[in-house]
């Protein structure tokens, strides 16, 4: 599962509400599908630069990661590079394509848990639902020093 920075609970919320708000999404795409809409937040490249890094090789965002090699050089190996630097694993790059991480879905209401890997709104559900279970998991990481106190004032004696 995902390490929950701020970077990648940013990403997840703002991808969501990008893809709630309209913006192109096409399961069969490689930069406008569940994987590429979210590394264009992560990466700041277009959804066209993305498709053309993927094109270079094989296969599928989980076929690309199967076969991901951080020192090749490749400008796919590169973008995965750039995602798991925000927080992500490979293993998520396969469960975000099929909207399918067992901890993401138990947390969806009973009715809701059976999500359809290229229909924009489930995408959105599991998005933010990751998000909030990314957030909470930071907030637990989180440890506040105490409160310094004054320490009691001394009286002089008479």
């Amino acid at each position: 599962m995902a390490k929950p920075t701020i970077t990648l609970i940013d990403a997840l919320k703002k991808t969501a509400n990008k893809l709630k708000a309209g913006a192109p999404y096409q399961w069969g795409h490689m930069g406008s599908c569940n994987c590429g809409s979210l590394a264009q937040e992560i990466a700041h490249i277009s959804k066209s630069d993305i498709h053309e890094y993927a094109m270079r090789s094989a296969g599928s965002w989980e076929e690309q990661s199967f076969a991901y090699c951080p020192t090749s050089g490749y400008p796919m190996d590169l973008l995965i590079t750039t995602m798991l630097q925000a927080g992500l694993e490979l293993e998520d790059l396969k469960h975000l394509e099929k909207l399918s991480d067992l901890a993401i879905l138990k947390r969806l209401p009973q009715g809701k848990r059976y999500l359809k890997h290229n229909v924009r709104d489930d995408v959105v559900v599991y998005l933010k639902t990751w998000a909030r279970m990314l957030e909470e998991r930071l907030v637990d990481t989180v440890e506040l020093a105490p409160f310094y106190t004054e320490p009691a004032p001394q009286t002089v004696g008479k």
